[in-house]
């Protein structure tokens, strides 16, 4: 994994503009709106020490209301096989995930897609509260290959416009720009 794409990730998620609206430039009106919701609402984004050891991830997104550790991976190809030292990644972060309570995420980048090109895909555990339970619900879970391995299947990810829309909306009596939106689109439909 490249560590430019890692410090993209989390330049991303602290709602660094410019990050943003290099990442968006192929993106629709409503994808570079869901974006940039992040501006708002930014995240605290360290590495993780020891990166990718430990089931830490590689970085851990931390705010006042919510916190996940994210592993980070970058390919030309939409799969990529968990096997090996990646398997054993994948492991110690559904048992940190479940013995901390918190939902580890893996955050896959596509090379040489226009539009959004990451993915967000969450490790299943059995002990998620609150916020990262709902959350839970809108945020695929890693498939399992025909050999029973987890695996990251691109094409079956949440795009990350639509993780940062989930995890910036403003409260209900607030007025959110992209619900608006995104209601017109949907009557016009």
């Amino acid at each position: 994994m490249s560590s430019s794409y890692e410090r993209e990730l989390r330049r991303v998620l602290s709602g660094d503009e410019k990050t943003i609206n290099a990442i968006s430039r192929s993106c629709n009106p409503l994808e570079k709106l869901q974006l940039f919701s992040v501006t708002n609402k930014p995240f605290l984004v360290v590495r993780a020490a020891g990166s990718g050891m430990e089931g830490s991830g590689d970085l851990v997104a931390l705010r006042g209301d919510i916190c996940f550790p994210i592993e980070v991976k970058s390919t030309k190809s939409k799969k990529l096989y968990l096997s090996g030292r990646t398997k054993t990644q994948y492991l110690s972060m559904l048992n940190e995930g479940e013995k901390t309570g918190l939902m580890p995420l893996y955050a896959h980048r596509l090379k040489g897609v226009r539009g959004d090109s990451w993915r967000i895909f969450r490790v299943e555990t059995n002990n998620l509260k609150g916020k990262l339970m709902i959350l839970a619900r809108r945020i695929p879970k890693l498939p399992i290959s025909n050999q029973g391995n987890p695996m990251i299947d691109w094409e079956q990810g949440l795009p990350l416009h639509k993780f940062l829309s989930y995890l910036c909306q403003e409260r209900k009596d607030d007025f959110n720009p992209i619900d608006s939106i995104t209601q017109n689109m949907a009557t016009k439909t």
